[in-house]
């Protein structure tokens, strides 16, 4: 028997949709390329996304063909993000802080049709067009004034003509809900990039996961802030869940410096923010050395990269702001899992509840976990086992892009099992609670015993003349590894080795204490803000570490 509901697909544009209609008055407010700030409200941005609808359909580009952007986080951005994919077609974002040689791979693998850029990657894509035989029409983000002449780039547009004096009478088209709508390629630390396509339903889904109350508590009364880049997992679903709740949106466009942040956090009264501990490591140095405090933000979203305790110490001590710590990949749209509490959890001491809420969390409702040992075999939930995190879920991948028209030769390339191996090494608690201990290619196993990179790291970031820390394996004639922490000093203040080391005693066991210390002018970062420990190794090839 079957029940008697409405079969309704599950569409992005249904979320315009409703935001037009029941919070059309809401801001979205924007700083631009060319510094000023843009405000207007969702009903305005539905309007001109049925028009970016209209110029994509006198394109004439098929059901499901890409639509590429290299864009910052912006309004005309939100339009591309809704009028594409609310079109029946795939909206494609690129990270602009890839190589050229990365970007043109990804526009020839996706086979990208349109592209959409900021006038500010001007000279990105003139290096990569002639090599992109697939775009037919290229689009500068600007209007029409503001196009620059002669840039030999062929059929080029301003986007303000592109979509200027269409109707915005567009009738969005309904289709399946598994129907592909977004594409995001993994940054390709090793070997080529990888494509995650998303669907419609599995984009509304995580919005309704991240809005919940134990999740990210997003509500109509909120103004948030995402400094999570719009072309890196589609600003963690933040952008679809303002449509789907109606909270304000603050979009930061280019400008990321800690200065510029605390500017529109204070202007716009923003009550929320969500981004990477790199950003906020600069947020937070600003406000340091001029005693600023905030006056409306109470809560911020931390991801892509374990907080540090003195990070979270920061937020939490010094500035009364609830830090929410996040878990995802863009393999998993990308929330899977977030530290926040529940009535038990919220009765023990405050210092049991800071270490819960520097784990990784709890896995939202959608997705499953689990960690598996070397041979495949599930290990226990105790928080002390710990191996392979492998998660399953609705909006989690099950295949990886294959290009083109995207036929698969097999369906489940990217599961074990049913199962998608992260390629994190974790434990899991009794009540469910997930802490990356590592990345499998990053763990360190020392004598046969294995030491946590992220655990070290945590330690040496306590003292408040390191900018940035990175733990890495050196190979040792005994040991096999040992670790070594690479440093990134603060400017203009003294910082020694002894000092550095003095930190691990007593917070950590004896032989997991660094070998030593490494310091350099600059930890390299990839495209997503994430440490290239890669580049760190390479660095150190020929360092060998004799301590007993």
């Amino acid at each position: 028997m079957r029940g008697l509901m409405q079969s309704q697909p599950l569409l992005i544009s249904d979320l315009l949709t409703f935001a037009e209609r029941f919070h059309g008055q809401v801001e979205i407010v924007s700083r631009r390329v060319e510094g000023d700030i843009h405000r207007y409200t969702f009903r305005d941005a539905a309007r001109r996304a049925r028009q970016v609808a209209y110029a994509i359909d006198a394109e004439a580009l098929e059901f499901s063909d890409r639509v590429a952007t290299l864009a910052w986080n912006g309004y005309r951005h939100v339009e591309l993000y809704f009028g594409v994919s609310g079109s029946g077609r795939v909206l494609h974002t690129i990270n602009p802080r890839l190589t050229p040689e990365q970007v043109r791979w990804m526009v020839r693998h996706a086979q990208d049709r349109v592209f959409c850029f900021e006038l500010s990657f001007l000279p990105l894509v003139k290096a990569i067009c002639a090599q992109c035989p697939s775009v037919e029409r290229w689009v500068a983000l600007c209007g029409q004034d503001k196009l620059p002449a002669n840039t030999g780039i062929p059929n080029l547009v301003s986007y303000e003509a592109w979509i200027g004096g269409r109707s915005d009478a567009y009738t969005w088209p309904r289709f399946e809900e598994d129907t592909a709508s977004s594409l995001c390629y993994t940054s390709g630390t090793s070997g080529d990039p990888k494509g995650v396509l998303y669907s419609h339903r599995s984009t509304v889904l995580h919005s309704f996961a991240v809005s919940m109350p134990d999740a990210l508590c997003l509500s109509a009364r909120d103004v948030v802030l995402p400094v999570v880049p719009m072309f890196h997992v589609n600003a963690w679903g933040l952008i679809y869940a303002a449509a789907a709740v109606g909270f304000k949106l603050v979009l930061p466009g280019p400008s990321l410096d800690g200065a510029s942040v605390y500017e529109l956090i204070e202007q716009e009264k923003v009550t929320m923010a969500a981004g990477v501990p790199t950003v906020w490591q600069m947020l937070l140095g600003h406000m340091q050395g001029r005693e600023l405090r905030f006056s409306t933000l109470r809560r911020t979203v931390i991801g892509g990269a374990a907080v540090p305790p003195a990070m979270y110490a920061e937020f939490a001590d010094r500035h009364g702001v609830e830090v929410i710590h996040a878990w995802g990949m863009t393999e998993t749209s990308p929330v899977g899992t977030v530290a926040t509490l529940n009535a038990a959890q919220m009765r023990l001491d405050p210092q049991e509840q800071r270490r819960l809420r520097l784990k990784q969390g709890h896995a939202l409702f959608g997705v499953d976990m689990r960690i598996v040992d070397e041979l495949g075999q599930e290990l226990s939930w105790d928080g002390k086992a710990f191996g392979d995190l492998q998660v399953r879920g609705p909006w989690i991948i099950s295949a990886y892009y294959s290009g083109g028209t995207c036929e698969y030769t097999d369906p489940h390339a990217a599961l074990q099992d049913g199962w998608f191996a992260t390629g994190d090494v974790a434990t899991i608690d009794a009540d469910g609670f997930m802490q990356i201990t590592d990345r499998s290619k990053d763990v360190i196993k020392s004598g046969g015993e294995w030491i946590s990179s992220v655990e070290i790291e945590n330690v040496a970031m306590l003292h408040p003349a390191v900018a940035m820390a990175a733990c890495i394996g050196i190979k040792h004639p005994k040991w096999d590894e040992r670790p070594v922490i690479v440093v990134m000093r603060k400017p203009d203040m003294e910082l020694s080795r002894d000092d550095i080391l003095a930190l691990f005693e007593g917070r950590v066991a004896k032989w997991q204490i660094p070998d030593d210390v490494l310091f350099v002018e600059e930890i390299p970062l990839g495209a997503t803000g994430k440490v290239q420990k890669n580049k760190l190794r390479a660095l150190c090839r020929d360092y060998v570490t004799w301590a007993a």
